[in-house]
């Protein structure tokens, strides 16, 4: 199959060059598109459906990107360490390893994937393996197959074993079309990257999903992700998170963006805490299966003034990387998400003095930060 052999060569080329430790969750090819969509009429599955009186058996897919581990640690709290399985295909660090029940776990692998719902009894499914915007478009074959045959194998496992779904979605499933500001819940999206592509097709195929077989599928458009934790990840919205690393390293910072490009941002505990949330939320409640969510809207231009109030001393250039500013340009520059508000009660709690106050409580302990204060 030289389709395979050749995605699969570029899985390994893309890993060897990557040699910045950014956080991207990255799944090697071993069969595209083989995943099983015919169960036989007398094959026997230990099915299980959540009780709300049980804890959910939880199993987090692409578990050591941006998100993952601090989501694992959310529901860890919540629900038992035992409870809540992160998976991925890296090595975790000793860490992430120790803290809780941690497995191998490949989406575009059906058959292994399907063992572990069945021997985990897993009853809610967080399926965060992803290739984001910028290197979704420097690898396209790549992004298909882990962003749209995976989530096909997922939903096909979710819907046979009655699990509670979670999909992320995001503000690159907009596009030029898209109105701007603010963006709602419905309206035309046409996105230009095959990152948005493949997530209006995850919102789609949800929904889908929910009302041709009953599928529990939850899903939320999360904006550009800011957090302390982890390193940039191949994104578009990432220059808030490196503007941070690089004033405590070296007072200098050099923006890939225009100073005036807006768009929607968040915290990462405000991201987590939504996506519990949502996932605790009555069924009944939901009035959609997508949701826009928000906390607050920048420019580099408005965040560089922020951080400065930190650190007087920090330079701020800005040299355009044209691929990510043309993205950037057709994505929302608010999102409105009153229908998350009605529906469940969302609630933001960090605006932006809150946060960068917040990163650099965590960063800049023994800092240039420490220093200038």
């Amino acid at each position: 199959m030289p389709i395979v052999k050749n995605v699969s060569r570029a899985v390994s080329q893309l890993l060897q060059s990557s040699g910045c430790g950014c956080g991207v969750s990255i799944v090697p090819v071993r069969c595209i598109g083989v995943s099983p969509r015919q169960v036989a009429s007398d094959a026997s599955f230990h099915s299980v459906s959540f009780s709300e009186s049980d804890h959910p058996r939880v199993l987090i897919t692409g578990g050591l990107g941006q998100l993952g581990v601090g989501l694992a640690k959310l529901l860890r709290k919540r629900f038992g360490k035992n409870n809540v399985i992160l998976s991925d295909i890296r090595k975790p660090a000793d860490n992430v390893f120790y803290s809780g029940p941690f497995i191998y776990a490949d989406i575009l692998d059906y058959k292994n994937l399907r063992e572990i719902v069945v021997n985990n009894r897993i009853s809610w499914l967080f399926h965060y393996s992803a290739l984001l915007s910028a290197v979704g478009e420097a690898n396209v074959p790549l992004a298909r197959a882990v962003n749209i045959t995976g989530l096909h194998n997922v939903l096909d496992i979710a819907s046979e074993h009655n699990l509670r779904l979670f999909v992320p979605s995001t503000i690159g499933a907009f596009g030029p079309t898209s109105p701007r500001d603010p963006t709602p819940d419905l309206c035309i999206q046409r996105p230009r990257t095959i990152y948005g592509v493949s997530k209006v097709h995850a919102e789609l195929m949800g929904e889908y999903y929910h009302y041709r077989y009953g599928l529990d599928f939850r899903c939320l458009r999360y904006p550009g992700i800011i957090s302390a934790d982890s390193q940039p990840g191949g994104g578009t919205t990432d220059y808030a998170v490196q503007i941070f690393h690089d004033a405590i390293k070296t007072g200098k910072f050099q923006c890939n963006l225009k100073p005036d490009t807006r768009l929607p941002m968040m915290y990462i505990d405000d991201c987590l805490k939504a996506t519990l949330e949502v996932m605790e939320a009555p069924a009944e409640a939901l009035s959609m299966r997508t949701y826009n969510i928000s906390a607050m809207s920048f420019t580099p231009e408005e965040l560089a003034q922020e951080v400065q109030k930190h650190v007087p001393e920090l330079q701020v250039t800005y040299n355009v990387d044209e691929v990510r500013q043309a993205i950037a340009d057709t994505w929302p520059m608010n999102f409105d998400d009153r229908n998350a508000r009605r529906d469940w009660g969302w609630k933001h709690d960090y605006d932006l003095p809150e946060l960068v106050t917040t990163m650099f409580s965590f960063l800049g302990s023994d800092s240039r930060i420490a220093q200038a204060n």
